[in-house]
């Protein structure tokens, strides 16, 4: 197998696994939009804070309980994800049977700009709502999908060969 097959399989099978992701991130979100609503109405009336141990905080000021901002949060998070989900099936399409690499590249990149959008939007807002008191877990997984897309930049737009 040759260098270049060899990279055109690899590249090919990390858009395929992210074009699939995004496609039960869309799923799931549409499908379970209420949850989402609530899950999202969460952090952004800022309820972790309240548990037992209850901790307060200057920063509870922020917190925004009306569930229409909560609901507007979620349907802005879902169209960047739409975008993201819709671009980068173009692109593995490019990629796999329209042309290759150099034909796919824009439109990998454009979904990648929407993915990372979405998370920039996620994570700010989380700290934005202090959510790296008591929902770590989700800031830390916020981060680590940050750097997937900051490793597959890097993977599209490098030059390997």
């Amino acid at each position: 197998m040759s260098l270049y097959t060899s990279l055109w399989l690899f590249q090919s099978v990390y858009a395929v696994g992210l074009a699939i992701w995004l496609t039960i991130a869309v799923v799931d979100n549409l499908w379970a939009f209420r949850e989402l609503v609530h899950a999202v109405g969460t952090t952004m009336s800022m309820a972790p804070l309240q548990r037992s141990p209850a901790i307060h905080s200057v920063l509870s000021a922020r917190a925004v309980t009306s569930i229409r901002w909560h609901r507007l949060a979620v349907v802005g998070l879902l169209i960047l994800k739409l975008l993201a989900f819709t671009t980068w099936w173009i692109g593995c399409y490019k990629l796999l049977i329209g042309g290759g690499l150099e034909q796919a590249r824009p439109w990998l990149n454009l979904g990648l700009c929407a993915f990372t959008t979405f998370l920039f939007a996620m994570h700010l807002a989380g700290l934005w709502f202090a959510y790296w008191i008591r929902e770590d877990d989700l800031q830390r997984g916020h981060l680590a999908l940050m750097l997937w897309t900051l490793g597959a930049f890097f993977l599209f737009n490098g030059h390997w060969t």
